[in-house]
């Protein structure tokens, strides 16, 4: 089943993504500039191999649902979520507000 949901922040929405595999859920919450996730989000991936597309991204671990990552801290970003002033650390709803 993949869910879709807006979610507003200070006035500004967001797209939130659940989609429920087989023994797990994959969750993200995007704008239009990028996006978190949770743990399946490979950041070296993107860092590395996709460096070119310049995605801007970040990824919180152990989360299961939207408000759980919504809340998380970011356990790693692309660097062009850094040079956004998203860093290891901040909470994902405060790594989205830097992504409008």
């Amino acid at each position: 089943m993949i869910e879709l949901s807006p979610i507003e922040i200070d006035g500004h929405t967001f797209l939130a993504v659940t989609v429920l595999l087989p023994k797990t859920t994959l969750l993200a919450i995007s704008s239009d500039k990028g996006y978190i996730m949770c743990g399946a989000l490979d950041v070296g991936l993107l860092n590395e191999k996709l460096k070119d597309r310049k995605i801007i991204a970040a990824r919180a671990v152990g989360v299961r649902t939207i408000d759980q990552l919504l809340n998380a801290p970011m356990e790693s970003v692309t660097f062009e979520a850094e040079e956004l002033g998203i860093h290891q650390g901040m909470i994902g709803r405060d790594a989205l507000l830097k992504m409008i």
